[in-house]
């Protein structure tokens, strides 16, 4: 071959592996081409920008560092939220407490406007005398006394007659007869009793309607130097007598083992109820409610505003 063939074939090697080379890497030429028409941080290659991005995140959390970021909880896909709105023709209200709103009976607003009047108005100390009753820890001795003594069945009755009888029949009666120790009840019965001062200890309900029934016995008890007592519940004395309700029960007579007992309470009735003045004196109710307060505060607040100027 001539010389000037192999020269050219020689020269065509290189170009061909530039273009090798042209076509695997970026040309040359297009980098200062990129860095002269367009702006920083544009044309670079993406693994630069993507370390760029990185550092710019590893940035971000290095100055969150300070402050407490909350992480959101995790929501379950299945299970979407469903807010309720309760304005008017929307969602069926929530249960609530609708007593304010309910338009009792008759006899319910009676009962309570009754109360209510009760703590307003002022009670004379004749009436008020019987909200004063005996502490739970008497009553309870007291009614257990009670219990000992309850009246006789008509069967037990029945059979000491027939007892008595019987003896009578084989004259082998005693010269005395002798009669159980019960309690006695009734208004009449336990008055007389009173009277008499046959009654050692009187015991009076504090919720007897109407109350005139049982109004004057406290004072016809410290008349005549009769101890008496005040408790709670007309129905409690009733269940001791086997009746619904009694107003007023009278112990006269004890067996020697309950002495004792009957003498400490009677103490504490002569202490709490007899010898006590501040019950006959004291009188009750007065106690505002809440709108008439706010409004003698408003008239006070005004009072002292009109003396200071």
């Amino acid at each position: 071959m001539p010389r000037d063939q192999t020269k050219k074939n020689a020269g065509a090697k290189p170009a061909a592996q530039t273009g090798a080379k042209a076509a695997g890497s970026k040309p040359a030429a297009s980098k200062p081409a990129a860095k002269a028409g367009s702006k920083p941080g544009q044309g670079r290659p993406a693994a630069k920008a993507g370390q760029k991005g990185q550092v710019a995140k590893k940035g971000a959390k290095g100055q969150t560092k300070g402050a407490k970021t909350k992480t959101p909880k995790p929501v379950n896909p299945l299970f979407e939220k469903r807010s309720r709105n309760f304005g008017i023709g929307q969602h069926i209200q929530p249960k609530r407490d609708l007593t304010r709103f309910v338009r009792w009976p008759k006899y319910v607003r009676m009962q309570r406007q009754k109360r209510v009047l009760f703590s307003r108005l002022k009670v004379p100390p004749a009436i008020n005398q019987f909200t004063n009753t005996l502490p739970k820890s008497h009553a309870v001795q007291l009614l257990s006394l009670l219990d000992k003594y309850k009246p006789e069945s008509r069967s037990d009755k029945a059979k000491r007659i027939k007892a008595k009888a019987k003896a009578v029949v084989d004259k082998k009666a005693p010269k005395e007869e002798t009669r159980p120790n019960v309690v006695k009840y009734g208004i009449n019965h336990v008055t007389s009793l009173i009277e008499s001062q046959e009654a050692k200890l009187v015991i009076i309900a504090h919720d007897v309607d109407p109350l005139e029934l049982v109004l004057w016995l406290p004072a016809l008890c410290r008349k005549v130097s009769v101890p008496y007592v005040i408790v709670k519940g007309k129905a409690r004395l009733g269940k001791v007598v086997g009746k619904k309700t009694a107003t007023v029960l009278a112990l006269t007579e004890v067996n020697k083992e309950d002495e004792k007992q009957l003498s400490a309470l009677q103490e504490v009735s002569k202490d709490q109820f007899n010898n006590n003045e501040s019950i006959r004196k004291h009188w009750g109710g007065g106690i505002l409610g809440k709108k008439s307060i706010a409004a003698m505060k408003k008239k006070t607040k005004a009072s002292q505003a009109t003396q200071l100027q």
